[in-house]
């Protein structure tokens, strides 16, 4: 019994012990810490924004595209909105069961553009005459060899428009990636030898602006606009292996060229 009585005692007293130092010096450990992150603090290098160079860098990689966006339509005259309506859904379907022969999946075919408007008999009457339907479907061609296969089969099943042909690359964010990551080298060598020339040296990189334009170069502007903002400009003149099957199409696959640019802001010491 005693001895469970001394042993009792003890926990008491260093409880007692503890709660007394801790009373004592309550902010030991935090003055601790703070003095630790001032030292981090101390140790890291100053910026100085008040002498700075601003460059810009730009960079292109050129691959041969995979992917195809083509823009077909049909475009259909009645004297009735019934009757235009009815030769141009045969016509359409015609052109669509076409593409599909060819191995081309329903979901890489839609529906694009579909108008219906009155034809007048001159510029200045508004005697209607008839009426016109302009449907356009959108085919994604995964397979760019058959290009002037697919155009030339939707022509002979009804197609009478061509409306655009777009080529692309469905690895685009790796070769922006890499045209980035050429722009920022390409930016910060710019800033070195500027500031070489002027008997400084760069520091501390202050600002980074990517510059977001997009490049579209052709007539359409409908469906898929996120693949007129990809900063993707074609190449008609192709340089080593194209992937094209022969040289004597009537479509050049070639090359196309997704390209990045960067502002960058650099201390000058």
């Amino acid at each position: 019994m005693k001895q469970i009585t001394s042993t009792f005692s003890t926990i008491i007293v260093c409880f007692l012990v503890f709660v007394l130092i801790n009373f004592t010096f309550p902010n030991n450990n935090t003055q601790v810490a703070h003095s630790a992150s001032q030292v981090v603090q101390e140790n890291q290098p100053s910026c100085d924004a008040s002498r700075t160079v601003q460059v810009n860098g730009s960079a292109t990689v050129k691959v041969v595209p995979d992917r195809v966006l083509i823009q077909l339509g049909v475009q259909s005259n009645g004297s009735t909105p019934n009757a235009v309506q009815d030769i141009n859904s045969k016509a359409i379907l015609k052109v669509i069961k076409s593409l599909q022969s060819l191995g081309i999946q329903p979901k890489d075919i839609a529906t694009d553009w579909y108008i219906i408007e009155p034809v007048y008999e001159s510029y200045d009457s508004l005697y209607i005459k008839g009426y016109r339907i302009n449907n356009v479907i959108a085919v994604t061609l995964r397979d760019v060899s058959k290009v002037s296969q697919v155009t030339q089969e939707a022509l002979e099943a009804g197609a009478n428009q061509i409306i655009n042909v777009e080529f692309y690359s469905s690895e685009l964010r790796k070769y922006r990636d890499q045209a980035r990551e050429l722009a920022m080298k390409a930016a910060s060598e710019k800033a070195r030898l500027l500031a070489s020339a002027a008997g400084s040296e760069i520091g501390c990189v202050l600002t980074i602006n990517e510059n977001t334009r997009s490049y579209y170069y052709g007539w359409w502007y409908g469906r898929d606009r996120n693949l007129w903002t990809q900063n993707v400009t074609q190449n008609a003149t192709p340089t080593g292996d194209t992937g094209s099957s022969s040289g004597d199409e009537p479509i050049s696959l070639g090359q196309i060229s997704i390209s990045a640019e960067v502002g960058m802001t650099f201390e000058l010491k």
